[in-house]
């Protein structure tokens, strides 16, 4: 399972949703990217019950940082089949194997880094998040390396200003993220992946 799709550079969240060409959230409203690359968008709404839903969910990690970060991965599961029947989504395949490229309602890892940091830049702007804040998506290898490039979502706990990458691509559809150190997830490889 690899995923070629590659994030580089430095800059600002909005900057990285540019380069990918995906769209930000706006409102109430998120760009549910799929086809691997962004190459389509889906708007999907956030009805006032949707935001009630996600901010129960969100609401179920303010003890701790820890648990907040617990309540994101509930949160990204709960947003992926949320918005699957309009983004035809719920099949989607979990890793890459190349020949689900350009179809619709299958994600590689800049569809799924864009997705995650959409939803909680809006969970961060309605105050849904106590602990962390959303960063720019970071990414690994470089074929150079021996790795396939590889993208992520990202947020930085407040306090420690540790980063974690929450990285919903390896598994299908729905299922919760991994969220790990920012550090450990640079370091992994497609051996790792088993």
């Amino acid at each position: 399972m690899v995923c070629a799709c590659q994030s580089s550079g430095h800059g600002s969240i909005a900057q990285w949703y540019e380069q990918m060409s995906a769209q930000q959230p706006k409102g109430e409203r998120l760009y549910i990217c799929h086809g691997f690359g962004c190459a389509y968008t889906q708007p999907v709404m956030f009805e006032a019950k949707a935001e009630r839903r996600l901010r129960s969910i969100l609401a179920k990690g303010r003890a701790s940082a820890s648990n907040e970060r617990k309540a994101i991965a509930k949160a990204v599961s709960w947003q992926e089949k949320r918005v699957a029947a309009s983004v035809g989504s719920a099949g989607d395949v979990g890793g890459l194997d190349m020949q689900n490229g350009g179809q619709r309602g299958q994600l590689d890892c800049i569809d799924e880094a864009a997705n995650t940091t959409s939803l909680l830049l809006y969970a961060q702007r309605k105050g849904m998040l106590r602990y962390h804040t959303v960063e720019r998506p970071d990414a690994r290898g470089f074929f150079l390396d021996g790795r396939y490039p590889h993208a992520t979502a990202v947020i930085k706990e407040n306090e420690s200003g540790a980063l974690f990458a929450v990285d919903s691509w390896r598994l299908g559809n729905g299922q919760a993220p991994d969220i790990l150190p920012l550090k450990r997830w640079r370091a992994i490889t497609a051996a790792d992946l088993g």
